[in-house]
């Protein structure tokens, strides 16, 4: 008996990207890609609209990062497995990765190698990280082990982390309240709460803060 087709989504914001690993996936038999996002907000209603089995997000994206993404499809349809794709071998991405739901962190400058052998194994209920990852992973429980440690969930809300993101991409209170639907006052009291929430003072430190927490690319 024929074992079931892996139905999966891609989601990165370069067409040609998504052209390249398509070719790769539906090359297999078991596995063949069923929708595409250029963003991550995309990616979230085409992972409610379709039947999906697999999501294959790259971690840079306009609208909604691959992790935020992730947080979002997990929370929806926490029966869907998730694939994050990178070009950044980034200890802070792949923990913000795992904390948001993926089973694996695929570097794309070996995706060609890795990306197919990550997608059975998630499908199978299993993690796929490439050797550096395992090290850094390692690495760190030992660390928090010493010092007795429990590993924090993230401390600020997806809303805060949707206004951290559009802050540092530049946007102005008024910019951020047109894009999101909400008044310039409540973009004010949200920044407010996530200054003295992340113990800030300015653009400039939440800016270095969405860096390192994978929100936005360096």
């Amino acid at each position: 008996m024929d074992s079931p087709t892996t139905r999966i989504l891609l989601a990165d914001d370069h067409a040609l990207v998504r052209q390249g690993l398509r070719l790769i996936i539906d090359a297999e038999p078991d596995l063949m890609v069923v929708a595409e996002a250029a963003d991550g907000a995309e990616a979230v209603e085409r992972a409610s609209e379709e039947e999906v089995d697999l999501a294959i997000l790259d971690i840079a994206m306009p609208r909604m990062t691959g992790i935020q993404a992730a947080r979002e499809i997990s929370r929806r349809a926490p029966g869907i497995r998730i694939l994050i794709l990178s070009m950044y071998d980034n200890e802070q991405y792949l923990f913000e990765s795992l904390k948001a739901g993926a089973s694996g962190y695929v570097l794309k400058s070996v995706a060609d190698r890795d990306l197919l052998e990550a997608c059975r194994a998630a499908v199978r209920g299993e993690p796929f990280l490439y050797p550096g990852a395992v090290t850094a992973l390692i690495r760190d429980y030992l660390q928090r082990s010493r010092q007795g440690e429990a590993i924090p969930d993230s401390i600020l809300t997806p809303r805060e982390e949707e206004i951290v993101k559009l802050i540092a991409e530049g946007n102005s209170s008024k910019e951020i309240a047109e894009t999101l639907v909400i008044s310039v006052k409540t973009v004010d009291r949200h920044r407010a709460n996530i200054l003295q929430k992340l113990g800030m003072r300015d653009r400039l430190e939440l800016t270095k803060y969405a860096i390192r927490a994978g929100l936005v690319e360096p």
